[in-house]
């Protein structure tokens, strides 16, 4: 396994996001099973373990970080973990089927997420600890002032945010430096890409989740396939859709000309693009099969050069390809303000 850093923290070039075992992926899978995945990962190198405390479902709305704390106790002092506080769904308000999503990063909300983290990840410290979305009614510098805290007493190492805009960023670093941030990131799904200046000026890494476009640029996929609205996610996803495949299979071609040409799969392809667009892009691919995490993986071995990345930002550049999933829209964030005005 290859390293990078995301700012001064080292980790696998590719890390394993653990969402989809418990959440939004279908029924949660075989607890056993995803345990023993875990295990293979550190394994076979990977390093860095994303969760989060809203990952789960009505019984058990933690339940992802209860899973990997499980999995990993016994391979803590070789791991990074990940988890994220401030988003919470609220299930007893669900409308056909449909949770609203709402953010809470007050400073007292903070201290009891960590608490609870901590107990449910088995550990007595979170590696890098993200700010799952900002909140509307809390400014950065006091989230970043908690974090300092929690910095200062050791119950976390570093930490970031998630899906904030470059002054949100700013802000908070200007307080407590940010390591890595985490956004949505694809050959489909580009528009943080605005962000890469003020990443590099300020020594901040991006751990892309999915790279794959939930799983649509790994080649698992065809049309016609069809998902549970009750508890899949992809179900409500525009490039699931019908006739999807059809907008997109340019892309898809030309994906597939480039595993031709590298010897890999589509998958690899997709992941080794942003691996070799930055070394500070570290993405966070998650599955609950053996041979896509070993796929995965292998990804890190695959180079591009610094012009064939270019040539396919190009032709991404110039490409039409469908909507892509953007995330389930947030209940208290303002599109002009998304904290009180300064």
């Amino acid at each position: 396994m290859k390293f990078r850093k995301l700012g001064s923290l080292e980790v696998s070039a590719v890390g394993l996001g653990c969402m989809g075992m418990s959440h939004a992926y279908g029924a949660p899978a075989d607890r056993k099973e995803m345990q023993e995945l875990i295990a293979m990962a550190v394994d076979w190198g990977v390093t860095l373990f994303d969760t989060a405390e809203c990952y789960g479902f009505k019984e058990s709305p933690s339940d992802n970080e209860i899973l990997v704390g499980e999995a990993l106790k016994s391979y803590r002092e070789k791991v990074v973990i990940s988890t994220k506080f401030g988003n919470y769904f609220e299930y007893d308000k669900a409308v056909d089927g449909r949770v609203p999503l709402r953010q809470d990063s007050r400073p007292e909300t903070i201290r009891r997420s960590i608490e609870g983290s901590l107990k449910r990840l088995q550990t007595d410290h979170i590696d890098i600890y993200f700010q799952h979305r900002p909140d509307a009614n809390v400014e950065p510098e006091m989230v970043a002032q908690v974090m300092a805290d929690l910095i200062k007493e050791g119950k976390i190492l570093h930490w970031g945010v998630s899906e904030a805009p470059e002054e949100y960023i700013r802000r908070a670093h200007s307080v407590t430096p940010l390591s890595a941030i985490q956004n949505r990131y694809s050959m489909m799904a580009r528009w943080h890409e605005n962000l890469f200046p003020v990443l590099e000026e300020l020594g901040i890494g991006f751990m892309a989740f999915s790279p794959l476009a939930n799983g649509f640029l790994s080649d698992a996929y065809k049309e016609g396939c069809r998902f549970d609205p009750k508890t899949d996610y992809r179900a409500a996803m525009p490039q699931f859709k019908d006739g999807s495949f059809d907008e997109n299979r340019t892309l898809l071609s030309l994906i597939d000309d480039l595993a031709d040409r590298h010897h890999a799969t589509p998958a690899q392809i997709s992941l080794s693009w942003m691996l070799n667009k930055k070394p500070w892009i570290v993405p966070i691919p998650g599955t609950r099969k053996y041979f896509r995490l070993k796929e995965n993986i292998g990804a890190a071995c695959v180079e591009m050069t610094p012009e064939e990345v270019a040539e396919i930002d190009s032709a991404l550049d110039n490409m039409e390809m469908s909507e892509v999933y953007g995330g389930i829209p947030l209940q208290n964030v303002q599109k002009t303000s998304y904290i009180c005005n300064r």
